[in-house]
């Protein structure tokens, strides 16, 4: 069987690049593989280090070779772009994974199970239906207006809107049944969102750590299934801290001479999870004085001090550092204790 160092791919529909190193010297292998000798050709190396771009169908790459022996790494593309010679070709990027795989403070993606990428493809696909719903019913608001229609903002005035349209004789008939179709497509991704949100929470009264994220205030099933199948190992990150970095909830530093500066959230890493958590955020500081515990204090006196959107956001990073310690103490939330800062 052949041995190597450590190995780069650089991942494609169709065909693959392999950097292959043999030796600490420079001397390497390359080869172009079509997707169907890829697993032949891993069989046939003994286990050793593999480096992948954090990429469609990584996950899947990075298992099949897992189940073989090998130690696969993916990588962050940004992380990448710094190794990369001048020119760019499938060759040269497989050569840049495998020295970048090779640096001591280099950051890695965890790799997914099947189960936490079904998880997931449960909330993309509702983030998807939700926004496909918000452009339909701004299309049917823009259409009856154009025929003087017009209702309150908001989801629950749709049907309202509708049967005005229905009932208005002064509009053609062409434009109602257009109506009725907007109407109708709505109805269905109403219901699929709806059987979307179903299959979470019996996923989530399934799982322990969703369970257990379930517990924090602010913090539904749709962010507890998000986190946990998002975060396979808490131990990833330093602290809780680097959690929040990873959401990209903490503030930007342009720092020099010894001074720090800090700006404003990087709004860099997980998109999804962080719009998740300020719209709960934003949620959880309307209903504040309802509340009781440390939690509501500090939120209290936040808003004392700061405005409410930017108390929004450290109530964002606040809630990502708790359920970072909870994931990684296995311990349930604490009403009654809380640590500033």
């Amino acid at each position: 069987m052949l041995n190597f160092i450590r190995i780069g791919v650089d991942l494609a529909k169709n065909f693959f690049q392999v950097h292959a190193l043999e030796s600490d010297d420079g001397r390497a292998m390359t080869k172009k593989l079509s997707r169907a000798k890829v697993l032949g050709f891993f069989r046939n190396i003994e286990p050793c280090q593999v480096g992948m771009e954090a990429c469609g169908s990584a996950h899947y790459w990075a298992r099949e070779l897992t189940s073989m022996g090998h130690q696969v790494f993916l990588i962050p593309p940004i992380y990448i772009k710094a190794y990369v010679k001048r020119g760019k070709n499938d060759a040269v990027d497989a050569e840049a994974i495998c020295e970048a795989m090779s640096r001591p403070g280099m950051r890695f993606v965890p790799i997914k199970s099947q189960e936490q990428q079904a998880v997931l493809m449960l909330h993309k696909s509702r983030d998807l239906l939700i926004k496909q719903r918000t452009m339909s019913m701004n299309a049917l608001r823009a259409h009856l207006l154009e025929f003087g229609i017009i209702t309150a903002q908001g989801i629950n005035r749709i049907d309202e809107l509708v049967e005005m349209a229905k009932s208005d004789h002064e509009i053609p008939e062409m434009a109602k049944d257009l109506v009725v179709i907007l109407a109708q497509q709505l109805d269905d991704i109403n219901l699929a969102i709806v059987s979307i949100e179903k299959k979470i929470s019996v996923v989530c009264a399934n799982d322990a750590r969703m369970r257990l994220l379930d517990m924090v205030p602010g913090v539904g099933k749709i962010i507890a299934s998000a986190v946990a199948a998002s975060v396979p190992d808490p131990a990833i990150f330093n602290s809780g801290r680097d959690f929040a970095a990873w959401l990209g909830l903490t503030p930007r530093q342009n720092s020099s001479g010894g001074k720090a500066k800090l700006g404003k959230i990087t709004k860099k890493g997980n998109r999804y999870i962080r719009k998740l958590l300020v719209l709960s955020s934003t949620s959880l500081l309307r209903s504040v004085a309802k509340r009781t515990g440390a939690l509501r204090d500090w939120i209290a006196a936040l808003l004392l001090k700061k405005p409410a959107r930017l108390v929004t956001v450290a109530i964002a990073n606040k809630l990502a550092r708790i359920m970072w310690a909870m994931l990684k103490t296995g311990e349930g939330f604490r009403e009654e204790v809380f640590v500033k800062g």
